[in-house]
């Protein structure tokens, strides 16, 4: 049985999809139901005898407690997480108090667990906490981030990504705790809160709304399909050392512009305009996000290395496949859409 936090969202959702269905592991899915989880992301699994499903926020230890004694669990995945930059520069506290105090509380609970715990399934035990490339801070031109790089973060998002990596490991350190820590590179693929910039894109394009770009679309992300963070999370739970820190990427490269360009383009062949009018007509360019890192690029060299991880998908398929997917699953994202996020921008601080 695993334990996943945050199941409910994109990796977390991706994540439970592959233990149920291709691993044939039972999962209990810890999730609060915030406005970035979808619990269409896991319907069809809702009847499998195999998946569990507990509305709980991690900052709640009795609940957490409750659930650590009923489902017993070998193995804990840590995704729960405010975890969109925007949402953080308008609303700071709502990330510390996920981010920061709700991995406190699950890191006690679950060192009191574990504790409790005897012989070869303590030994065994495992907590993989998820983390993000962004609390590296920036890159310029050139070079990568490593496991090693110093914590340089930008964003409210970011900085309390690194305070909970920094509690992770403390735990570790302090109690000896058998955790590990990843950090990936900028994910994408079907079920991707809209939000973030591909399914926005897409989305945009689809309904012919104005796409927004920051600035001129110099900065650069380090592209990871969601189905290949999958993988190397469960090779880093079966094969990684307790302790270490694994970098999760595919050293897929691209400027901002360039993927908008792409993405209007694959919409523009999978759903032509009337008129056949090119969605790249719809970009314009707006005045960038605040404290926006340039470039993000991450060496995953220790993970290929030890573990013998590999990405499985090409960009440019994985990237059509997933503009493929919004088109033809309209049901999942218009109810998002419609009552949650429209595809506004935010992010200006006016909150904070």
């Amino acid at each position: 049985m695993f334990l996943i936090t945050g199941g409910s969202g994109f990796i977390g959702s991706a994540l439970v999809r592959a233990l149920v269905e291709r691993e044939q592991v039972p999962v209990v899915n810890v999730d609060n139901l915030t406005y970035a989880a979808n619990p269409r992301s896991l319907g069809d699994l809702a009847s499998r005898p195999r998946y569990h499903f507990e509305r709980i926020d991690i900052c709640d230890a009795d609940a957490l407690r409750r659930t650590f004694a009923q489902y017993q669990p070998d193995a804990v995945f840590h995704l729960a997480a405010e975890s969109h930059v925007d949402r953080s520069i308008d609303a700071p506290h709502d990330f510390v108090r996920t981010n920061v105090l709700g991995t406190s509380t699950l890191l006690a609970e679950a060192r009191r667990y574990w504790q409790a715990m005897s012989g070869s399934r303590a030994r065994a035990f495992r907590f993989v906490h998820v983390s993000t490339d962004e609390v590296f801070g920036s890159l310029g031109a050139d070079g990568t981030f490593s496991e090693s790089s110093p914590y340089e973060p930008a964003s409210p998002y970011s900085a309390t990504k690194a305070g909970s990596d920094h509690l992770v490991r403390a735990w570790h350190r302090t109690y000896g705790f058998p955790a590990i820590v990843t950090h990936s590179s900028n994910n994408f693929g079907p079920r991707q809160f809209p939000e973030k910039l591909i399914p926005l894109a897409i989305l945009n394009a689809l309904t012919d709304r104005p796409i927004a770009v920051y600035g001129r679309g110099e900065n650069i992300r380090d592209w990871l399909y969601v189905d290949d963070h999958v993988d190397a999370l469960l090779a880093i739970h079966a094969r990684g050392r307790v302790g270490e820190t694994y970098a999760i990427s595919a050293g897929n490269e691209r400027r901002n512009i360039d993927v908008v360009l792409r993405l209007c383009d694959l919409v523009d062949a999978l759903a032509p305009r009337p008129g056949g009018a090119a969605r790249r007509d719809l970009i314009r360019f707006v005045t960038d996000r605040p404290g926006h890192d340039f470039r993000y690029a991450l060496d995953a060299s220790k993970l290929r290395a030890e573990l013998g991880w590999r990405p499985a998908r090409d960009f440019e398929a994985a990237l059509a496949e997933t503009v493929r997917w919004y088109v033809d699953n309209p049901e999942w994202w218009e109810p998002v859409r419609r009552g949650v996020y429209g595809g506004e921008r935010i992010g200006l601080g006016s909150e904070a």
